[in-house]
């Protein structure tokens, strides 16, 4: 498939600030310009150790992986793009993987969105690392393909399995790679995960989570309505500095809220914002807040 070259996702948004948070950092401290981002890497990372506990001090709180475990022996989850692939392999899932599938879609469904790929998601640290590095050395924002193309991709994953009748994706899924590279090591899983590195470093800013990541857009679909929000509730503060269009993995998101014509609230309702709370950390003027999608205030000041 050839790359289309998404050059709309930019267009509203305002130059990129020399650097962003710096404002906010000086206005309210090192924690609340941190808050949120320290939280999801605690978050990230402590979910990791969970799962190296047991390898490493045999303490098995949770057994498996982030696409199908078990939690101190009761709990199952599965991730829902798992059991489709299963279900188009033709493979009879056992009952836990359907109660663990049902679990994960009513928590991202209902309440959390698209927060898999911001909290939970290890590959969430390498391409927010190699971000930082793009912006450090003022690489640019790249050249990605047209966002509908995870979409694609899980179409085509899902194809693969009815045809193959195996689940060839999850040999290859970073989310999967990163996860044992960190565990149990070995060529090429770092392997994997260094392309995503490289991809989004020397490529496209975001480029995997934001354009090609079928497991991303499987949870945007899981997630198009969930309770938890953020808001751009005080929007006429805005100095127009574009620090949040600079941190956010998904910038087209905040256009409407922020800066939408009269009538359109101030809920970032969209399916592919991931809930990363980075706007509400670097934005000096507080302008955004978590809250629920029923919130429709707009304070004006």
């Amino acid at each position: 498939m050839s790359a289309v070259i998404d050059d709309t996702r930019a267009a509203s948004a305002p130059p990129a600030p020399a650097r962003p948070g710096a404002a906010a950092l000086r206005k309210r401290g090192w924690w609340h310009a941190h808050r949120f981002l320290i939280l999801r890497r605690a978050s990230q990372l402590g979910i990791l150790a969970l799962f190296l506990l047991g390898p490493l001090a045999g303490v098995w709180v949770v057994k498996g992986n982030l696409s199908s475990s078990l939690t101190l022996g009761v709990l199952p989850l599965t991730d829902p793009f798992l059991l489709a692939q299963m279900l188009a392999a033709r493979h009879l899932p056992e009952m836990s993987a359907v109660i663990g599938a049902a679990i994960v879609l009513v928590f991202y469904g209902v309440l959390a969105g698209r927060t898999f790929c911001s909290w939970v998601c290890p590959m969430n640290m390498v391409t927010d690392a190699a971000a930082w590095l793009r912006h450090r050395f003022n690489l640019g924002a790249g050249r990605a393909p047209k966002a509908a193309l995870r979409h694609w991709l899980l179409g085509a994953v899902l194809v693969v399995a009815a045809v193959s009748g195996s689940m060839a994706w999850e040999t290859i899924n970073p989310v999967s790679m990163a996860q044992r590279a960190v565990i149990f090591g070995g060529s090429f899983a770092w392997g994997v995960v260094a392309a995503v590195f490289l991809f989004d470093l020397l490529v496209a800013k975001h480029g995997w989570c934001g354009h090609v990541c079928p497991v991303g857009a499987s949870y945007a679909l899981i997630g198009s309505k969930p309770l938890l929000r953020v808001a751009a509730t005080h929007s006429a503060r805005c100095d127009d500095c574009g620090d949040c269009y600079a941190v956010c993995p998904e910038p087209q998101v905040i256009v409407m809220p922020l800066k939408g014509k009269a009538g359109h609230g101030p809920v970032v309702s969209d399916r592919e914002c991931t809930a990363c709370g980075r706007c509400i950390d670097v934005c000096a003027p507080d302008v955004f807040r978590f809250t629920h999608r029923f919130d429709t205030r707009r304070d004006p000041t």
